[in-house]
C-alpha cells in the first residue's frame, strides 16, 4: 500500500477495437504496482457492465491489482443493478465506483436512481459486502449551484455508504486544495483522491475542461497554445504539468492520487517515474 494512496483508471477497448488491446495496456502498466486500479465504461448497457466485470476480474487475477468497477444509476433499473452486483461478484469484484453517468442523447433515463447517492444507498442496503467509493468535483458539479451545496450533496453521498472518493480532473492544485478544506470543514472524513489527467492533447484538454466546468490556468493554456501543433513536445509538456501538479498535492499531504490512464501506459509510466518516491513514507 503507497502512502498516499496511488491508484489509476482505465477503460475497456471500444467496440470496434480488438480485446486483446487492454493487455497491452496492463502490459505497459506492469510494475507500477498501483493500490487499485478503476474500470470504467460507457452508457452503462448491459454489454458495457459485462465488459467492465471482465476486464476487472482479469486486473485482478491475471496482474493481482485490486480493482474498483464502475457503475453508473441513471439508466438502470434495480433488476440490472442485482444482474451486475451478481457479476461483480462471480468477478472476484469487491469494490464499486457509484456514478450518475453522463445524459445521453435520445435515451431515456431509466427512473430509479436520480442520483449516484440513490444508487449507493441502495448498494448499501442490498449488498454491504461491497466497498462503496463516490466521485467528487473540487470545482463542484456543473449542475450544482454553489460548491458548498455541491459539498452538501457529497455528504449525502457519504451518508449513503461511501466511504472513498476520488476527485473529477482539475488542473488548479489551489482549487483543490480549497475545495479538500471545505469538504473536511462540513465533516465530510472520508479518503479523498485528487484526480490527475496529463493534457497532453489540446483540444481535448480544452473539451474536457469546458465539458466538466473546469478552470485552465495561464500557466496551462500558455503550453497548450505554445505547443498544440507538435503532439510530441505537448505530450511531454503535459508529463511535465501532471508530475507538478502531483508533487504539490503530496506536498500539501493529500490522501491520494488517481491518474486517469486514458490507456496511454506510456505516459503514466513516465509521469509515475517522475513522482513515485513521493509515495513512500520516509
Amino acid at each position: 500500500m503507497h502512502s498516499p494512496i496511488f491508484s489509476l483508471e482505465i477503460f475497456p477497448p471500444k467496440r470496434n477495437a480488438p480485446v486483446g488491446t487492454i493487455y497491452d495496456t496492463l502490459d505497459g502498466l506492469e510494475g507500477l504496482n498501483p493500490d487499485f486500479i478503476s474500470v470504467t465504461y460507457g452508457t452503462g448497457k448491459s454489454s458495457d457492465r459485462t465488459a467492465t466485470a471482465r476486464i476487472a476480474h482479469t486486473v485482478k487475477k491475471e496482474y493481482g491489482i485490486e480493482t474498483v468497477a464502475h457503475l453508473t444509476a441513471m439508466y438502470v433499473t434495480r433488476d440490472d443493478v442485482d444482474q451486475t452486483l451478481e457479476m461483480f461478484r462471480a468477478a472476484g469484484v469487491s469494490s464499486i465506483l457509484s456514478l450518475r453517468g453522463d445524459e445521453v442523447e435520445g435515451r431515456d433515463p431509466a427512473g430509479e436512481f436520480e442520483h449516484a447517492s440513490d444508487l449507493a444507498a441502495y448498494i448499501h442496503e442490498t449488498a454491504p459486502e461491497f466497498k462503496l467509493y463516490g466521485a467528487c468535483y473540487p470545482e463542484g458539479h456543473f449542475e450544482a449551484r454553489s460548491l458548498d451545496d455541491d459539498i452538501v450533496n457529497l455528504q449525502k453521498k457519504v451518508n449513503a455508504g461511501v466511504t472513498h472518493l476520488i476527485s473529477q480532473l482539475f488542473y488548479s492544485t489551489d482549487a483543490f486544495l480549497e475545495f479538500l478544506e471545505k469538504a473536511r470543514t462540513s465533516g465530510i472524513e472520508v479518503p479523498i483522491e485528487a484526480g490527475i489527467m496529463p493534457p497532453i492533447l489540446a483540444k481535448s484538454t480544452m473539451r474536457m475542461a469546458a465539458k466538466c466546468g473546469v478552470e485552465v490556468p495561464e500557466k496551462l493554456q500558455r503550453i497548450l497554445e505554445r505547443w498544440q501543433g507538435n503532439r510530441d513536445a505537448l505530450q511531454k509538456a503535459g508529463i511535465v504539468y501532471a508530475s507538478e501538479q502531483i508533487n504539490e498535492l503530496v506536498a500539501a499531504g493529500v490522501d491520494g492520487v488517481h491518474l486517469y490512464s486514458m490507456n496511454h501506459p506510456r505516459v503514466v509510466r513516465r509521469i509515475w517515474n517522475n513522482v513515485d518516491t513521493l509515495f513512500h513514507e520516509a
